[in-house]
């Protein structure tokens, strides 16, 4: 038989540099949704975009998948330290990696780092949630990943970035 030849790691040899677009965007939405949150809150007595998107898992077992998805746009409406402590990190991380992995990577690596977190929250908690924390957990571990495969080019800016992501982690395990 052929003997198969043995997958190389690309490494790049210049950091690409793409313009947080994506993040703006998927921030903008955010905010846009949190608002409508207050709103429906105070004009109506209820939390209506958190009625309909929350990560409720009696709901989300009835058939209304989308839940897994629409948590990482809603917030709570009573602590918008959650909210701005949140967009501060997509503002931080997202730029950077977006910067690296282009606009459509990053949109996909949000989207699927969401997902995934809401589907470990369903599996292991009964409780309803929601928040960017999943999804914003997935980007910095795309940075790290990205950090550790390109430190050569990276050189002294590979081990800052890793000691960025390490702070932000312990951060907000502490938080």
């Amino acid at each position: 038989p052929l003997a198969q030849p043995v997958p190389r790691q690309i490494e790049i040899t210049e950091i690409p540099n793409y313009k947080p677009v994506v993040t703006y965007v998927i921030l903008g939405l955010t905010v846009l949704v949190y608002l409508a949150q207050i709103g429906t809150l105070y004009l109506l007595k209820m939390d209506i975009p958190g009625m309909v998107g929350a990560k409720i898992n009696e709901y989300i077992v009835a058939g209304q998948i989308w839940r897994l998805f629409t948590p990482m746009l809603l917030h709570d409406d009573r602590l918008p330290i959650h909210i701005i402590s949140n967009m501060y990190f997509l503002v931080i991380v997202g730029s950077r990696v977006e910067k690296f992995y282009g606009h459509g990577r990053f949109l996909l690596l949000y989207i699927l780092a969401g997902f995934a977190g809401n589907v470990t929250s369903f599996l292991f908690s009964t409780y309803a949630s929601w928040g960017a924390s999943t999804a914003l957990f997935g980007l910095m571990g795309a940075e790290a990943i990205f950090v550790l495969q390109n430190r050569s080019m990276l050189a002294d800016n590979g081990r800052k970035g890793l000691q960025n992501v390490l702070t932000v982690v312990g951060m907000n395990v502490i938080i």
